[in-house]
């Protein structure tokens, strides 16, 4: 690996751990950028679990010096995504790889188009909604496993939606359940893509160490005031990138 491929993975892990950590999104940017680097793209997705891997252990810690785990019921929901997540890899190892990148180029594109055209709601507005059904949320999570354990692209949406509108949880709280849960189940799937060869850890390592500083980072600041700012880079670079997925 090139020193210039370093600092380039370095800085998009970095930038991902940051995203992710704040509310989703990160692998948007550092899958595309390693199966742009040649990776085969199953070999791509396994390694992009590294830093996932690596991101959430700074997240959780973080989260946690500020008193806002729930590790009762993260357990809960871990165990349900991490049987999902074991079913998720197991069919990406052989997932056609035209398929995948178009896939992927897909869910970009929706993501980024329903961070910029949802209607925001205010933490007021998400606390009245009394719907508390726990179960109906461990359920969920079997779901968003499998999706996890496939892609893992903007999973973090999909959580922070489950535990806001169903469990009525503030932000700050969703955001370190879900941290916790995509560690847990992400170690399961990270075994399989290890198990069938599919990890390269000099890449997965480097991008790795960025993401863990920028989920550490995250996790322990608020940055409402860059939000808007972190949207449209956002929108930007992942349109580029989806195109990219799509047509090369």
């Amino acid at each position: 690996m090139e020193y210039s491929d370093f600092i380039i993975l370095l800085i998009c892990g970095i930038i991902s751990g940051f995203i992710n950590t704040v509310a989703g999104g990160g692998s948007f940017l550092t899958l595309p950028i390693l199966i742009f680097m040649d990776l085969p793209v199953s070999i791509a997705n396994g390694t992009n679990r590294v830093q996932i891997v690596m991101q959430n252990i700074f997240a959780v810690s973080g989260f946690k010096s500020r008193g806002l785990s729930e590790f009762k019921f993260s357990g809960w929901l871990s165990l349900s995504a991490i049987i999902g997540s074991i079913i998720g890899a197991k069919i990406a190892i052989d997932f056609p790889e035209d398929v995948f990148k178009k896939i992927l180029s897909l869910i970009m594109i929706i993501v980024v188009m329903s961070i910029f055209f949802k209607k925001n709601q205010s933490i007021n507005q998400l606390n009245q909604k009394l719907i508390k059904n726990k179960l109906v949320s461990v359920l969920l999570f079997f779901f968003v496993g499998i999706y996890g354990g496939f892609i893992h692209a903007g999973v973090g949406f999909i959580m922070i939606a489950i535990l806001a509108h169903i469990n009525s949880l503030k932000l700050s709280k969703a955001n370190s359940i879900k941290v916790f849960v995509v560690l847990m189940y992400t170690i399961f799937a990270l075994m399989i893509f290890i198990y069938e060869g599919k990890v390269n850890w000099i890449y997965g390592i480097s991008i790795g160490l960025g993401s863990g500083l920028g989920g550490w980072i995250a996790s322990r600041w608020s940055y409402n005031k860059s939000d808007r700012i972190i949207k449209i880079l956002l929108g930007i670079t992942v349109g580029i990138m989806s195109i990219r997925l799509w047509f090369f």
